[in-house]
């Protein structure tokens, strides 16, 4: 019996002994930083399964996974047991935050290492560090804002109207329909892509197509009464219904882009819908969006936005006001976004771009497929780089890297750059993420050729005379310039040129243009060539006048108001009704001078300016135009014509290039002509050699001072 009673008291006190050690373990367990983050981690879960956003919550968890395994790994006491029982606990936290991210597949972008941190993300992330009994983060010094560059103004406004639809529709329904495309090798891991993304557009193989393939079956979308497409309209919104949501629809100028839009939002449902545009297309587009969607309401947003209706199904602003109006964009539950000439957004260090790139970021971060939509027919201006702050638009790049449904695409590759067929199997990536690009010579057959004619005319004998003294000016004080450098470093480096330096014509040059308008040594390039549009204004309105008595209404264009003035005086003296658009004009006062040249046969010409009217409007009713200024980009020369060679043109298109003969405006031309393969080379497949990419200004300013050195260096040979 004692025997049994010392086997049973063994027993006993074995079993306390088994109960202390769990009671231990399970003490130890509750304690330290990973039963913090199963908590968490948990509420994550349960928040995002209920609809609520749980952002700063599941980043902190990540961030904090992250840095515990990375500790325990490096930790030098920890067995090797201890070790691995530690990273299975921290896996299955991993584990339920992917599953979470499944759900909301927005929270995906939280998990790249380079991921921004809110100033909510770092206060969390203290409070957790301290609630595990840690030493917490430093605090920042300065508050860490996920758009730290974007520039608040004082006149953020919300209006009453979005207010209310707010309050009675405080969030939305999430969606979860698909998750992006995970990468599944690392093969690009350290890779800088960035450039070859850029690259392999700006030298791709002859002829390579740079459009998606697109469905050939036609849509089942709902056209107003009378309304139709043409079949390139049709593909796009096919693609739309048949789950693609990002865009850049390059089409040329004229194949209708705004109605490929407006049908696409209303295939994918992408309502509210934001619609972003330059000023004086603001009503255009509301007047568009009635015509092809009358069953939306639209609101088109003016100054602080005291007349918008929040309720609306598409809402309209302009870049100019965006500023004022960013606050409550991010926050009213925008399923789509259009932006309008996108090409407008390519310098990321405006405010504009980046209060677009804010917006669409938090259009994101609220739906996980969003219909996103960049339209410009001239997507690129002066550098293959302008594509950048479009593709970080439409959430295929950061500023760093590509995101990862593109990511996914260039792993599916089996390449790196280091392997020859990387390029063109990267475009290709690109182009598949949604370029649409299509030629008026492909698409639209029936739409009549157009050509541009160059008109020179000789201008007054005093006028021609200051011009080309103003001239001989410049290219004087370009000289000097030229031979200031060349004399510095002959005595600081001791080098002597042979020749023409033409790196260092190229640095004089940017050195006048850089002066602009602080130049006191005369004429700089802006001035004259002003001077030579108000020389040829009379010139160029004569020629206008004579066009509307023989072939009907003309479309006259020009840079400046005084020869906008000019040109009037000239149409009322010839007794030639006219209308015009202005920078300064109401909207109202647009559409009536639209109006009145459209449909009234006594109206023979409509003076634009290329500013304000480049874009947006439809003059088809009128087959001439008269370019009485050269712009400095082919693409707004470009869109200019394209007002008139459009869908519905029934009649050749010529626009009548008028340059002042034996002047830097000549030149000028060249270089607009020379730099009109931009597009073509990186978008059409051109076989044209590689054009220029730098500023026509500086070119202009290249070519004059060669010119006057080449002339020196003949005179000198002479003697």
């Amino acid at each position: 019996m004692a025997a049994q009673g010392q086997r049973q008291s063994g027993r006993t006190r074995s079993g306390q002994g088994r109960q202390a050690q769990g009671r231990g373990r399970r003490q130890h367990d509750d304690a330290g930083l990973i039963p913090v983050l199963a908590k968490a981690v948990r509420e994550v879960e349960s928040g995002v399964q209920r609809g609520r956003s749980e952002r700063t919550r599941f980043q902190v968890v990540a961030l904090l996974v992250r840095e515990e395994r990375a500790r325990l790994k490096a930790d030098p006491d920890l067995s090797e047991n201890s070790r691995a029982a530690e990273l299975k606990r921290l896996d299955g936290i991993a584990s339920i935050l992917a599953q979470t991210a499944a759900r909301d597949t927005s929270l995906f972008a939280l998990l790249a290492e380079d991921a921004e941190q809110t100033d909510g993300t770092v206060r969390l992330k203290r409070e957790l560090q301290l609630a595990a009994g840690l030493e917490p983060d430093p605090e920042p010094r300065e508050p860490v804002r996920q758009f730290s560059s974007v520039v608040r103004t004082e006149r953020q406004v919300v209006p009453q109207s979005v207010a209310r639809a707010q309050l009675i529709t405080p969030f939305m329904a999430p969606d979860f329909t698909a998750a992006p495309p995970r990468a599944e090798s690392r093969r690009l891991v350290g890779w800088e892509l960035i450039g070859p993304l850029l690259n392999s557009f700006e030298h791709p193989a002859p002829g390579v197509s740079s459009c998606m393939e697109l469905p050939t079956s036609r849509p089942s979308v709902l056209l107003p009464p009378g309304m139709s497409l043409m079949g390139h309209q049709s593909q796009l919104i096919a693609s739309v219904a048949e789950g693609h949501r990002t865009f850049l629809l390059a089409d040329e100028p004229g194949l209708g882009k705004t109605a490929q839009s407006l049908l696409a939002a209303q295939a994918a449902d992408a309502y509210p819908l934001l619609v972003v545009v330059p000023n004086v297309v603001k009503t255009n587009w509301a007047r568009e969006a009635s015509r092809w969607t009358p069953t939306k309401t639209v609101s088109v947003v003016h100054g602080d936005g005291d007349d918008v209706d929040g309720f609306a199904d598409i809402i309209v602003l302009n870049y100019e006001i965006l500023d004022r109006h960013v606050g409550w964009i991010g926050d009213h539950g925008f399923r789509g976004m259009i932006v309008d000439e996108a090409h407008f957004i390519k310098n990321k260090k405006s405010q504009r771009s980046q209060h677009v790139l804010e917006i669409a970021e938090r259009v994101r971060q609220r739906v996980a497929r969003p219909l996103m939509m960049a339209l410009t027919g001239t997507p690129l201006i002066n550098d293959v780089e302008d594509f950048l702050t479009i593709w970080q638009f439409l959430g295929w790049v950061t500023d760093k890297s590509p995101r990862p449904a593109l990511m996914a695409k260039l792993e599916e590759t089996g390449m790196t750059p280091a392997d020859f067929g990387f390029y063109p199997a990267a475009r290709q990536a690109v182009v598949d993420m949604g370029i649409v690009r299509r030629r008026k010579v492909d698409v639209a057959a029936d739409i009549p050729a157009r050509r541009i004619a160059d008109l020179p005319v000789e201008l007054d004998d005093a006028d021609s005379r200051s011009i080309k003294s103003a001239e001989r000016e410049l290219a004087v004080r370009l000289v000097k310039r030229y031979d200031s450098a060349i004399e510095a470093r002959r005595e600081h480096r001791g080098v002597e040129v042979d020749g023409i330096d033409h790196e260092l014509v190229r640095r004089v040059a940017g050195w006048e243009l850089s002066d602009g308008d602080d130049s006191t040594a005369g004429d700089n390039i802006f001035a004259m060539v002003r001077r030579i549009g108000q020389a040829k204004a009379g010139l160029a309105a004569d020629y206008a006048a004579q066009l509307v008595r023989s072939a009907g209404k003309v479309v006259f264009f020009a840079k400046h108001l005084d020869v906008m003035d000019a040109a009037g005086a000239v149409f009322a003296k010839r007794d030639i009704r006219y209308t015009e658009i202005r920078g300064d004009q109401s909207s109202s006062a647009r559409t009536k001078a639209i109006d009145a040249f459209v449909k009234d046969p006594e109206v023979g010409v409509i003076v634009c300016s290329l500013t304000a009217a480049g874009v947006g409007i439809n003059l088809q009713v009128a087959s001439d135009v008269v370019l009485a200024e050269l712009s400095w980009t082919d693409a707004e020369q470009t869109q200019a014509i394209d007002r008139v060679h459009r869908i519905g043109q029934t009649e050749p298109v010529t626009a009548w290039r008028i340059i002042a003969a034996q002047t830097i405006d000549a030149r000028i031309a060249e270089l607009i002509d020379s730099k009109a393969g931009l597009a073509a080379v990186a978008l059409d497949g051109a076989t044209e050699e590689q054009v220029t990419t730098t500023d026509i200004r500086l070119e202009a300013l290249v070519t004059l001072l060669t010119e006057a050195l080449v002339a020196r260096g003949d005179a000198s040979a002479e003697r």
